[in-house]
């Protein structure tokens, strides 16, 4: 049975790439020497230091087996392979609010890369949902958590 496929830009792939090696070459390391230190100070059984860093140590490996997850079953999207205008992963989108007349671009990318402060919403938020497929002109209803919004796209790159 094949995984769940994440779709991503091939700069989100090397995004994940580079965290992969730096949470195995670094962060790793750094993790197992701070359980070495802290074994150092005796009794584990009242050592804060060593139950932190154990802690630390949990989470790291299964942010790295969650990496490791993405990047086995990701679909690298050529946004040049849609038709040109039309809203795809990889393409950049700007739309204008029709209540308030209020601009926003948003690139379109994997959840794995989504990073909405950075101007980038994942193809399986609310606003990718609605949009992908869409193009310059057209008229959206995107259901939100806070209500419907109604834009109109005016841009595709």
């Amino acid at each position: 049975m094949a995984g769940k496929k994440y779709p991503m830009t091939e700069a989100g792939k090397a995004k994940l790439v580079e965290e992969l090696e730096t949470l195995k070459m670094v962060k790793r390391p750094e993790v197992i020497n701070r359980i070495k230190i802290a074994r150092s100070y005796g009794d584990l059984s009242e050592n804060s230091e060593y139950e932190s860093a154990k802690d630390e140590q949990s989470t790291l490996e299964s942010r790295v087996l969650e990496v490791e997850n993405m990047l086995r079953f990701a679909e690298v999207i050529d946004a040049d392979s849609v038709a040109d205008g039309i809203i795809a992963v990889g393409r950049t989108v700007t739309f204008t609010d029709d209540e308030d007349g209020e601009e926003e671009t948003y690139q379109i990318v994997g959840a794995a890369e989504s990073d909405p402060l950075a101007g980038k919403i994942s193809n399986d938020s609310p606003i990718g949902q609605a949009i992908v497929g869409k193009q310059a002109g057209d008229k959206v209803v995107i259901q939100t958590p806070g209500g419907d919004m109604h834009v109109t796209i005016t841009d595709v790159k």
